[in-house]
């Protein structure tokens, strides 16, 4: 369901946007794993970078074992979107056969392609401080997986937003919506692995009404077009102006020069049918005579055929 998203807030301004409260009460700012990977966009699409929120403990586990990390610590990691699994042993991750862009929460556990998968959120939290004109950045749930090439080179972490039945806001929409973390307590608990159990986590994916939405132009479905248009509301009330096509144009034309031309008279005569005067040209010449119109012409056709019919087929008379 979900194929675009948004975020193009500076790298200053979205690690404000994403400051938390770790396990003791303090307010902290997420530290960023490969930040010149971040690039902010209006237009991302799969297989692009975005900016997943996840715990410390889950780079403190792969890199320094021996470090007894805080699991409600955050970081922000950019990954590319569309999950590519760690068992995988193709070299290029664009050979994987199915789409991990998305992952539905009813298959997540039994899917073998997301049952290794660690949680994260995509984008971030609600800002505390409010430092970002008072928007809440829209906390998709989400997981992800580390993939190394089978001839060696360097390490991919991709992720997976995870779906769920719509709202009923949404449902004329599409059928499936992204699952949602409302608020910061769900983000907390979506994260905090070292705390929270998987079942506990898997309570928190559900649909939500808590949210706002509006139609944007069609530019977003070019993933190269990436310009606020690209979020801008449009009113899909509004009609567009229909332009006859070139064929249409030159139909136009050729009954406009091949239609029969009205007789000069010097008295008023009462103004004739809209209807399309239609080229005699199909007609063989008749001694009846001339009438306008399409009715006209259609019932000269008819006597012609009625007069030409052959003698046997002609009705007998007295």
């Amino acid at each position: 369901m979900c194929g675009r998203t948004s975020c193009h807030l500076p790298r200053d301004v979205l690690t404000r946007a994403c400051a938390y409260q770790d396990r003791r009460g303090q307010q902290r700012l997420p530290e960023w794993r490969d930040p010149d990977k971040y690039c902010p966009s209006y237009n991302k699409s799969p297989q692009s970078n975005s900016p997943v929120l996840l715990s410390r403990l889950h780079f403190e586990k792969i890199f320094f074992p021996w470090q007894d990390a805080d699991s409600s610590e955050r970081i922000i990691a950019p990954m590319r979107w569309g999950l590519v699994p760690s068992w995988f042993k193709e070299s290029d991750p664009s050979k994987l056969q199915f789409n991990t862009t998305n992952c539905r929460s009813d298959t997540i556990m039994e899917k073998r392609s997301f049952k290794s998968g660690s949680t994260g959120a995509a984008d971030s939290p609600e800002n505390w401080e409010k430092v970002w004109d008072n928007w809440r950045l829209l906390t998709m749930a989400g997981i992800f997986d580390c993939w190394e090439p089978p001839e060696g080179g360097d390490v991919l972490y991709s992720y997976t937003i995870i779906t769920v039945d719509s709202c009923k806001g949404l449902s004329d929409i599409h059928h499936r919506m992204p699952a949602i973390l409302d608020g910061e307590e769900a983000v907390s608990k979506w994260l905090d692995f070292g705390e929270v159990s998987t079942q506990e986590a898997l309570k928190l994916i559900h649909s939500t009404e808590n949210i706002t939405f509006h139609a944007v132009s069609s530019v977003v479905n070019n993933s190269r077009n990436n310009t606020p248009e690209c979020l801008a509301p449009v009113d899909l009330v509004v009609k567009k102006e229909l332009k006859a096509s070139g064929s249409s144009q030159r139909m136009l034309q050729w009954l406009a020069t091949k239609s029969p031309k009205k007789e000069d008279s010097k008295t008023p005569q009462k103004e004739e049918s809209d209807v399309p005067q239609w080229s005699s040209q199909f007609l063989q010449k008749s001694s009846l005579p001339t009438k306008r119109g399409t009715a006209g012409l259609l019932e000269q056709w008819l006597k012609r055929e009625k007069e030409e019919e052959p003698v046997a087929k002609r009705p007998y008379s007295q």
